[in-house]
């Protein structure tokens, strides 16, 4: 399979960032992946609605906004009309996630939950048939550049069992240390998306790093 890949501008140059948007629209990246913080979900604060809304004025590609935030249910609309195409909220983030991830699809985004890397996969079994695809980190929310924890193999192959066993045909996202080396073993074991950061953006050709995710090394 090949994969979906979605490099996070978390990484990227801030203040070349049309250019580097440019770069992903001439590269084989499928998404751009953006990690919104608020300070208080993650320790970080990132970019909100105006920096967005410059972002989707440039890009080709899907904007996967990836929401690092508490009580996301408030700026469903707001992420909308900034030019989210794929929203994802955290389940530790929300007590009513089923009416939060139906506020999303009824906006006409595909809608995402994401995990963190303590959160049992086990606890996504009763809104797995609900979801657009899963978010696994990989990493502890809130900071780029971290290391990949290697159990979330192991977390991606329990993901793809319990799809299988509701006949479920979400997406899964990796989010976090994904590299060169990684990308293949995450594939193998299930995963549909892969999104990097340092991967891309700290490459030396930026557009080659993509390829070679997307294919796998194989």
């Amino acid at each position: 399979m090949t994969p979906i890949i979605a490099p996070s501008l978390l990484s990227s140059d801030f203040a070349n960032l049309e250019k580097e948007i440019k770069m992903l629209n001439k590269s084989q990246a499928d998404w751009i992946h953006l990690d919104i913080m608020d300070g208080h979900f993650v320790p970080n604060i990132t970019f909100g609605m105006p920096v967005i809304r410059a972002i989707k004025k440039v890009s080709q590609k899907p904007l996967d906004v990836h929401l690092m935030i508490e009580k996301p249910e408030r700026y469903i609309a707001d992420f909308k009309a900034a030019g989210a195409d794929c929203l994802s909220v955290h389940w530790e983030a929300c007590p009513h996630l089923h009416r939060t991830i139906h506020q999303i699809k009824d906006l006409d985004m595909l809608a995402g939950v994401a995990i963190n890397p303590h959160t049992p996969v086990a606890f996504l079994e009763d809104i797995i048939n609900e979801v657009d695809f899963v978010v696994v980190m990989s990493v502890n929310p809130g900071f780029g550049g971290q290391r990949f924890i290697a159990n979330s193999i192991k977390r991606v192959k329990e993901l793809r069992k319990l799809m299988d066993k509701h006949k479920s045909d979400a997406m899964i996202e990796i989010d976090g240390g994904v590299d060169l080396e990684n990308a293949s073993k995450l594939v193998d074991a299930g995963a549909d998306i892969l999104v990097a950061g340092n991967t891309v953006f700290g490459a030396e050709k930026p557009a080659e790093a993509i390829k070679e995710l997307k294919s796998g090394n194989r």
